[in-house]
């Protein structure tokens, strides 16, 4: 058999390795910035782009898609190579991939900053930077099968079984959930509304959980793990039963974040049926890697890789048991809306993907440079910083969690409130400041290991192009009479695709198809009417803000919630919400029923100065709402868009819409003026942003309370089953 020689390709695995290190970097830092923010409201510095409601979508995306999107890259064009015994597809695809999304990172950046958002959490990102990052996934779906056709390997190892799922179910996610309809050049609506988009959203935020942080580092782990111990995968049956349960399960598991909502409860129990099953195959994966060590841990004890990776293992088995349990509706009543949920995210992101990334960086830098590690002492130096880092981030959140819960639903002997909700939130700052140092340190970690990778990077010598060799791949092999069934679908890479596809897309076909052709699962609501010009404009800013990102808008059917803020909330309330604004945490208390709770001039000075109004309260300023002008000439194209979304405007009301976004403002500056209000250092406050937010504020939640209690409570029949 004739061997063929070739080289792998370093250069772009060496390019996203920087870029790992840059983005985690930064990610990290703007991570600690909102960590402080949230007991030192100062940092805000009273400047948009740096107060927590911009600040936080920035550290998601930084931290979800530079970090680990590049550190997925970097894992997958190494051992992609390695496993087809080939190099990489195109050498101008791979520079098209690695620059193309490096440009949509800076792009999110900027572009968030500036309060270009879509309001939807970790799919912020507006729609020229949508179709870009679909244009990119096509040049890496392109890349990773070309490589994988030419291959000179016949069996496709699991890591590449992960890799294929993961880039088929990314994209369909992406594309179903980033469909919107643009006013502008950097402003969009999203195609569903309410109870519809609330699904949406969360079968994707879920899943881009399960497929973009969790299926391609198991990839990363059957490929890596097995390299640095010198031992073989434990079980090939076991992953392949990992495999195709987790890709099946875990797309039905979404509904699972709006447990108690509006949503039908048809759906909920859908999402927590799926989200127990789905502890099996995730610690079948666990099980698998950690077995793997068999024999082996005299050797973890001196390696840093596999100390890194046995960590990783641990924290994704502790969050894949901790999900479910959360999906549990006696567990998640204590455990939403509060900070539990941002212990148990961070046990994820910080312990599986973080230690995970760094290990494998401590694997390929020595090998790509010719040399070894410059210091394994600084390398433990580092694992332990991390690891006493992630405990002191996750058990003050923890607490914190327990901690709101409790005082949120306790009450008086006499039935009233025992706590206002400024006073849930004084109590924890303690525990914010201490998450912010577990921070710090998991951060001081990370700079440890730059710098011990920039020493071995100057004590080796780069390898761009690697040189291999391997027999060609014979064609027509004719299969043996015992061969094990999975072995034909391993050998056939197109099949297998097509099969992920179809695991994935079932579940999302039964859960998104019901909710958008049975229309008895959103009853209307016939005192709920559309916002009027001036409340879509307050909406906008209080989407660009990043409000939603404190505030919940949904009040559950629980005794505290509905004595605190009022009537639960129903699917019709939310019919022309575009997108919707449930919120995922309370960091501050629930707006559903503001409106009319506080006259205008409450909200306007609360959003000046919010100590004055609340004393104790970590929520930053505004002051650039009241220079900001409302931009009267999007209002026809936003009632345009409305309309098309099936608002019923009436048709050609958007060349009108103006007057009455005119009348409306002229309402709320004359009820300013009554309460001394004229104007900030001199300047009028007509048409100014501010008063455009109060318009939505005080909309919120009064057509509800405008509503015969017959009404809303037949509205809510068959929706909450609770």
């Amino acid at each position: 058999m004739q061997v063929e020689k070739f080289y792998y390709d370093n250069k772009t695995v060496k390019m996203f390795a920087y870029a790992v290190l840059l983005w985690g970097i930064v990610g990290m830092l703007a991570g600690l910035w909102i960590a402080i923010a949230l007991y030192y409201p100062s940092i805000n510095l009273g400047f948009a782009p740096t107060t927590f409601g911009r600040m936080r979508p920035v550290h998601t995306n930084a931290v979800i898609f530079a970090f680990v999107g590049n550190g997925i890259f970097m894992g997958i064009y190494y051992s992609l190579q390695r496993l087809c015994k080939t190099r990489m597809f195109s050498d101008l695809l791979s520079k098209i991939h690695f620059w193309g999304w490096q440009l949509i990172i800076v792009a999110g950046a900027l572009t968030l900053w500036t309060g270009h958002t879509s309001g939807k959490e970790y799919a912020e990102l507006e729609w020229p930077i949508d179709i870009a990052i679909a244009l990119v996934w096509v040049v890496f779906g392109i890349n990773m099968f070309g490589t994988i056709l030419k291959r000179r390997e016949s069996h496709i190892y699991v890591a590449i079984w992960f890799y294929i799922a993961t880039w088929v179910t990314v994209a369909m996610l992406h594309i179903v959930n980033s469909l919107e309809l643009p006013i502008s050049f950097l402003k969009s609506y999203s195609m569903y509304a309410g109870v519809q988009d609330a699904l949406v959203q969360w079968w994707y935020g879920h899943n881009a959980v399960a497929f973009f942080l969790t299926t391609p580092y198991l990839g990363l782990m059957y490929y890596f793990l097995p390299k640095a111990a010198n031992r073989p995968i434990y079980s090939y049956r076991l992953s392949i039963i990992h495999f195709w349960a987790l890709i099946f399960i875990y797309i039905w598991a979404g509904p699972h974040h709006l447990l108690y909502t509006a949503l039908p409860d048809w759906a909920q129990s859908l999402g927590v049926v799926f989200s127990i099953m789905l502890i099996a195959p995730s610690w079948g994966g666990m099980l698998n890697g950690l077995f793997t060590l068999r024999g082996a841990w005299d050797k973890v004890r001196e390696e840093p890789v596999l100390k890194f990776l046995v960590v990783a293992i641990t924290c994704y088995g502790m969050a894949t048991f901790e999900g479910p349990m959360l999906s549990l509706k006696s567990v998640n009543a204590i455990s939403h809306f509060t900070d539990w949920t941002i212990a148990h995210v961070h046990v994820g992101a910080l312990g599986w993907n973080g230690f995970l990334t760094f290990g494998v960086l401590y694997w390929i830098i020595p090998k790509m440079w010719n040399t070894t590690l410059y210091s394994k002492k600084l390398a433990g130096t580092h694992f332990w910083t991390g690891t006493i880092g992630i405990i002191l981030y996750v058990i003050p959140m923890y607490w914190a969690g327990f901690t709101q819960s409790m005082m949120w639903k306790t009450f008086t002997e006499e039935g009233q409130l025992k706590f206002q909700f400024l006073e849930t939130v004084t109590h924890i700052v303690p525990m914010y400041a201490v998450r912010s140092i577990g921070g710090a340190l998991y951060l001081v970690g990370a700079f440890i290991m730059v710098y011990n990778l920039i020493k071995t990077v100057q004590q080796g010598s780069f390898v761009a192009d690697e040189a291999a060799e391997a027999p060609a791949l014979e064609k027509n092999i004719v299969p043996h009479s015992k061969e094990y069934w999975h072995r034909w679908i391993e050998k056939r890479p197109m099949q297998m695709l097509v099969l992920s596809l179809i695991a994935v897309a079932i579940g999302g076909v039964v859960e998104l198809i019901p909710t958008f052709l049975v229309k008895s699962n959103i009853p209307t609501i016939s005192s709920v009417k559309p916002y009027t010009p001036l409340e879509l404009h307050g909406r906008d800013v209080y989407i660009r803000e990043g409000c939603y990102l404190c505030h919940s808008q949904m009040v559950r059917p629980f005794r505290d919630e509905v004595a605190r803020y009022g009537e639960y909330s129903k699917a019709g309330e939310f019919v022309y919400d575009h997108p919707f604004q449930w919120g995922s945490k309370r960091t501050g208390p629930d707006l559903a029923r503001v409106g009319g709770k506080y006259p205008d001039s409450w909200h306007y000075n609360h959003m000046m100065d919010p100590q004055s109004m609340s004393p104790g309260s970590i929520m930053p300023s505004y002051p650039w709402l009241y220079e900001d002008e409302v931009d009267t000439l999007l209002t026809p194209k936003m009632i345009w868009a409305m309309r098309k979304l099936g608002v019923p405007y009436a048709e050609g009301y958007e060349y009108n819409a103006n007057d009455d976004l005119r009348l409306q403002q002229q309402k709320i500056v004359t009820s300013l003026q009554g309460d001394k209000i004229s104007g900030v250092n001199g300047k009028p406050i007509n048409n100014k942003s501010i008063i455009a937010l109060i318009a939505y504020l005080q909309r919120i939640g009064m057509d509800i309370k405008s509503a015969p209690k017959t009404q809303t409570a037949q509205s809510g029949q068959g929706v909450m089953g609770n």
